[in-house]
């Protein structure tokens, strides 16, 4: 499947707004070229089936995740091979080897619109598309969202402070909540540490029992795969990685406390 035909879910249900005033000058050129698939003109009748409306949801969610990975991955001032590579990647998995270099494109502009915006103008159009992806995105997906450009931000083997702060700066726009991307931020380091393990399940090591019961129960209701399963495959799997590794963590707590 060619980019062109989840573009065309993409206009159906984010047309307008910042994110479509992206998606204008980043894809213009697919316009020009007449991408595979395209067919932006099913989706505008308003009147979608439910496939429409499962493509609608996984595509914007595709969308969306290019356009914050422009800002997260040039947050340190340069394009990092490892973080492209990631997103390579996950457009392959997803579409196929023709989308790649569509998706990388993509990038590149959005790249381009940035350094033509300048920094500050940029992280305000950053912050009104993550306010027009909550509207559109349960807390779930955007968690999985949130996770994704996590993921980006650590392919390198290392986040500097300048992508924490921008993935702060996102998450927050997303509406996403400081102890869940803290939680996201420590499931790298190992859910075997027991330190880790508790910052996983957004608790501290004074909690009691109960908290670090009700803690775990939050945290695998927020995070549980299902809450994302019509946003494809690759996304389900990431869900589900994540979800194991919030078990781990709590597995690790109980072991030291004799649960």
């Amino acid at each position: 499947m060619g980019v062109g035909k989840w573009i065309g879910g993409f206009f159906g249900f984010m047309s307008g707004g910042p994110l479509g005033a992206l998606a204008g000058y980043a894809l213009g050129w697919l316009f020009d070229k007449g991408a595979e698939g395209f067919s932006g003109d099913n989706y505008q009748d308003g009147g979608y089936s439910a496939q429409q409306q499962y493509e609608g949801q996984r595509n914007s969610f595709l969308f969306s995740l290019l356009v914050l990975a422009s800002y997260i991955i040039k947050a340190d001032g340069k394009v990092m091979h490892s973080e492209m590579e990631f997103v390579r990647s996950f457009l392959r998995r997803n579409f196929g080897e023709a989308a790649v270099s569509q998706g990388e494109q993509i990038l590149m502009r959005l790249f381009d619109r940035q350094k033509q915006m300048g920094t500050m103008a940029f992280k305000n159009t950053i912050r009104e598309a993550c306010a027009e992806i909550a509207q559109h995105m349960e807390y779930s997906q955007r968690l999985q969202l949130t996770n994704f450009l996590v993921m980006i931000a650590q392919a390198d083997g290392s986040v500097p402070q300048n992508e924490i702060d921008a993935l702060q700066f996102v998450a927050a726009s997303l509406g996403i909540s400081p102890e869940d991307l803290a939680s996201m931020l420590n499931l790298s380091t190992g859910s075997t540490n027991i330190d880790a393990a508790y910052k996983v399940l957004g608790i501290t090591p004074d909690a009691t029992d109960d908290e670090v019961k009700a803690a775990y129960r939050r945290m695998a209701l927020k995070h549980h795969p299902d809450r994302v399963a019509t946003l494809g495959e690759d996304v389900h799997k990431a869900a589900e990685k994540k979800f194991q590794e919030i078990n781990a963590a709590k597995e690790t707590i109980y072991k030291a406390r004799g649960l």
